[in-house]
């Protein structure tokens, strides 16, 4: 395995430093799970054997999720020390314990037994995350799927906020699910209700998501009423979608994962990651100077996260020219806009083509609901 440790930035030396870096605060874990659906992901990227593909890191969720696609290699990059920790830990955990261990320590299940688990998959980390994650009892404790700041928001929410607005056997009949005609009824008769739209209003409003959820200079370029857009994306989620079927509405609400599984957790697919770890690699680095010491043409698959909002759309621009110059033609860029828009520019059209359709179709089975777009783009 071809690693960059994560030692000298987690221990305090500074990572080189891209837009977003100049203005967020990148000193704690901001995501210790990965809120990007990885279904519609695999099926954006149509990764084939082979192929070296690169990832945002985030938590590592979905970068472990394209090991199962057996490309040649998968290279993980985030301006974030601590999200590479959540990363390494987790590839320790494939490797120390067994599935069910795995669920346990992430905090999909229920589990008395983390401390033991994390002590049999901190010999696999490096000394840097081993002390990293050995200063966070409570964290394990508590499952590592739940130690992000965007996690105790959502935990907030859960505990505080929306039992003022709707009791424990409402979400528990919400979580079931049912046909869309059941879902859309419910939801009328039930769920949207006047305080759920004004607690909605009022929580996921820039301002409160700025300060508990994500950083305030995310919404540097974002336009328009934070809180209308999600609120319409939710109903899709609890009607069009079925709650019982998806995970990130069941970890919001319970604070685990009740009927459902994230792609990378799921049984089938603990195996083929584990066998495929050898050819992940994790670097603390800015993609812009990532990108400037790698051949043309060396990619053929690029997960991008959500990156793209946080940068001005000139910024955006040149690293999309970047990106194109890596990457094999036919390879395909996925990536999603939470509030500010970012689609190829024109000036682009004859070296990166919009797959406007498919882009469109996967959106709309997209059960991390919170995006307003999903974008997925092939070199030409």
């Amino acid at each position: 395995m071809s690693v960059d440790s994560v030692a000298a930035t987690v221990e305090g030396a500074t990572p080189l430093r891209g837009e977003a870096a100049e203005h967020a605060d990148f000193s704690q874990i901001r995501y210790a799970q990965c809120w990007e659906d990885a279904d519609i992901l695999q099926e954006a990227l149509a990764i084939q054997p082979g192929d070296h593909c690169l990832s945002i890191g985030s938590a590592g969720d979905n970068a472990l999720a394209l090991l199962t696609r057996s490309p040649g290699r998968v290279v993980v990059l985030d301006l974030n020390p601590s999200q590479l920790a959540c990363l390494e830990l987790r590839v320790a955990a494939y490797r120390e314990l067994d599935h069910a261990g795995l669920l346990e320590l992430i905090g999909s299940r229920p589990s008395p037994c983390r401390a033991e688990l994390y002590a049999r998959c901190r010999r696999s980390v490096s000394p840097a995350v081993r002390a990293f994650w050995d200063a966070q009892p409570a964290a394990i404790a508590a499952g590592i799927g739940s130690a992000g700041k965007f996690e105790r928001y959502f935990a907030t929410f859960r505990n505080r906020v929306l039992p003022l607005v709707h009791s424990r056997r409402t979400v528990e009949r919400l979580l079931q699910g049912g046909t869309r005609d059941e879902r859309e009824a419910f939801y009328r008769d039930h769920w949207d209700t006047w305080r759920w739209r004004l607690m909605f209003q009022m929580f996921f409003s820039r301002f409160v998501m700025g300060r508990l959820g994500r950083d305030p200079s995310f919404f540097r370029y974002v336009e328009g009423r934070v809180a209308d857009r999600i609120l319409t994306r939710t109903r899709h989620a609890l009607t069009a979608l079925n709650p019982a079927e998806n995970p990130y509405i069941q970890w919001i609400l319970t604070g685990s994962h009740t009927t459902a599984l994230p792609f990378a957790l799921r049984p089938e697919n603990f195996a083929p990651i584990r066998d495929g770890l050898d050819r992940l690699e994790w670097h603390c680095q800015p993609l812009e100077n990532y990108l400037e010491t790698v051949d043309a043409g060396t990619f053929g698959a690029f997960n991008l996260s959500d990156i793209f909002e946080y940068m001005s759309a000139e910024n955006y621009h040149r690293l999309l020219d970047r990106l194109i110059r890596s990457g094999r033609p036919g390879a395909r860029l996925a990536y999603w806009n939470t509030l500010a828009d970012r689609h190829r520019p024109d000036s682009l059209a004859d070296r990166l083509r919009s797959l406007t359709e498919l882009s469109r179709s996967l959106h709309a089975r997209d059960q991390a609901f919170f995006y307003c777009t999903f974008v997925v783009e092939e070199i030409v």
